[in-house]
């Protein structure tokens, strides 16, 4: 009955799409952008990737869309500004509409917390991707938590995907997956932009993935009198603090979880992939398997003034010159990102070191630069690898 009402649901939709794409407020040609508040609403999307943009703004001298490139909008005679962009690649891309020299958000659009604030953005579907599709199969959740952090003195909040039936499974114990956002976001961006459930919930129907729990705390993690960010000691180790003082310990003591390090892995993008990396292959005790995605720890991004290269070594003591060790703890250490990042050269190298070495690792690329549609793939393709 619920899955007869579903298919229904998704007709209903569908046949709304078809009735929007034919409204006078929708360019012949386009459908409206996944991400809009309202379904019947611009921005739009061509066949070809094309966006069209439109806003009403009858004061204004100037107005401006940047997705990355910035495009002069054009005015009509009743004050509404509209502009198509180029074809856009695939994916997740945030933008502001520029009004007199001011960023603002898109009323027509959904925000998202990334790129440290509030922020418009569309998603621009990937011909043949539908791995984090709305599908008729049983669906997790979506928690979200508050906890008391003793590190930050704080309440803090965090999500978890719970997967289906875990309300109903009673007596059954689940592993879980810690992880982390990139910088300029919070533990919003995974289950929002990165679309964590519906992967998850898509991969376990269809038997590719074991049930998990994957837990998104906010990795931006200070306290007063104590200045830590990016990459370097004080805040790998005020992460790690928090992540076994307080996160951990929470979830241990509030979900049916499988104990030990086998049972756990952590992953990350960007700055979280530096914690992945740091938190993880320090601690194998605590983590069999590991997961970086898109880091900049490895190099291919500017950095500080008389800042070290990387070494690996230093940073991970014994993973240059005792791989056999980490090989016998790990269950899967896994490194991806995307093609036309910046960083892929360095990541790539630093593979072929660790492999020559003969430290394990599994390596992945993927289309894309340095954004949400590489990493929802390289969530999609680590699930599949872990907790077997």
């Amino acid at each position: 009955m619920k899955r007869s009402v579903y298919r229904i649901l998704l007709l209903l939709f569908a046949t709304s799409l078809a009735a929007f794409s034919q409204s006078p407020n929708i360019p012949q040609g386009a459908v409206p952008a996944p991400t809009n508040i309202r379904p019947g609403d611009c921005p739009c999307i061509f066949s070809d990737l094309r966006v069209f943009f439109r806003v009403s703004a009858p004061e204004a001298g100037k107005v401006q869309v940047d997705i990355g490139k910035v495009y002069d909008m054009q005015r009509d005679e009743k004050g509404i500004w509209s502009v198509t962009t180029d074809p856009l690649d695939p994916g997740f891309h945030y933008y502001s509409l520029v009004i007199n020299g001011v960023r603002v958000s898109d009323p027509a659009s959904e925000s998202f917390y990334g790129t440290g604030r509030m922020s418009s953005a569309i998603d621009i579907p990937e011909k043949g991707v539908d791995f984090y599709s709305i599908k008729d199969v049983p669906h997790g959740e979506i928690r979200n938590r508050i906890y008391y952090s003793k590190t930050t003195g704080t309440w803090r909040s965090l999500n978890i995907y719970t997967p289906p039936d875990y309300d109903k499974s009673v007596s059954e114990r689940y592993p879980v997956l810690y992880i982390q956002h990139g910088g300029g976001e919070d533990e919003r961006g995974w289950a929002v932009q990165g679309k964590t459930g519906l992967i998850l919930d898509n991969l376990i129907a269809e038997g590719k993935a074991a049930p998990m729990l994957v837990v998104i705390p906010n990795g931006n993690v200070s306290r007063p009198g104590m200045t830590a960010g990016g990459y370097n000691d004080e805040a790998m180790a005020l992460f790690r603090e928090e992540l076994f003082g307080n996160v951990i310990p929470f979830i241990e003591s509030n979900y049916r979880v499988k104990p030990g390090a086998a049972n756990r892995a952590i992953a990350g993008l960007s700055m979280g992939g530096g914690q992945a990396f740091y938190t993880g292959l320090r601690n194998t005790d605590m983590f069999a398997n590991v997961g970086v995605f898109s880091t900049g720890l490895f190099g291919g991004i500017s950095r500080q003034p008389g800042a070290a290269e990387f070494n690996p070594e230093t940073v991970i003591p014994g993973i240059l010159t005792n791989p056999a060790s980490f090989n016998s703890k790990l269950k899967v250490f896994y490194i991806s990102v995307g093609e036309q990042d910046p960083r892929v050269e360095a990541t790539k190298k630093l593979v072929q070191t660790f492999k020559e070495k003969g430290l394990k690792v599994e390596f992945a690329s993927f289309p894309g630069a340095h954004e949400w549609q590489v990493w929802r793939k390289s969530l999609h393709d680590f699930a599949q690898r872990i907790f077997k």
